[in-house]
């Protein structure tokens, strides 16, 4: 298949099992993470609106961001608010305003798909997984690379 074919459906899927493609590295989605300059204001309109309540609670100093993580079945929301002027978190507050931070994905293994990702020649923002929130390992991806969505890849 060349660069520029689009495969048929589930042509993809049917080669991954295969084992002619790549292997899926995702294995779920973790959470979606909403940068927010209030984190008691978003805690109470998700609390309010959706009934959301907080699971964890969580700062996070080597990122300089707090964090409230709102169960939704097996994945989470994740309200992050800066602790410290040169996170970046608080960069993107004020580059973008509140919004959509990143996605997070669920993988088995963080090492071995951050090294996959990468020896496609994609960029990687952590040379190596770090620790996270909630005990995981963690590696963020560029968002150049990925359509302009910054990447978490999260193992728990």
């Amino acid at each position: 298949m060349s660069p520029m074919s689009v495969p048929a459906p589930g042509q993809e899927a049917a080669q991954a099992a295969s084992g002619q493609g790549p292997q899926p590295v995702f294995t779920e989605i973790d959470h979606v993470a909403i940068a927010v300059n209030d984190l008691p204001a978003a805690i109470d309109y998700y609390r309010e609106t959706f009934g959301a309540v907080v699971d964890h609670r969580e700062v996070v100093e080597s990122d300089g961001v707090e964090e409230a993580l709102l169960k939704v079945a097996e994945s989470y929301i994740q309200l992050l608010t800066p602790t410290r002027e040169d996170s970046p978190v608080a960069k993107y507050l004020e580059r973008k305003g509140e919004g959509l931070h990143h996605i997070g994905y669920r993988v088995a293994d963080c090492a071995a798909a951050l090294e996959q990702v990468t020896s496609q020649g994609f960029r990687a923002i952590d040379a190596a997984p770090r620790p996270g929130s909630r005990g995981t390992t963690v590696a963020f991806l560029h968002p150049k690379d990925a359509f302009g969505t910054l990447i978490e890849l999260v193992q728990e």
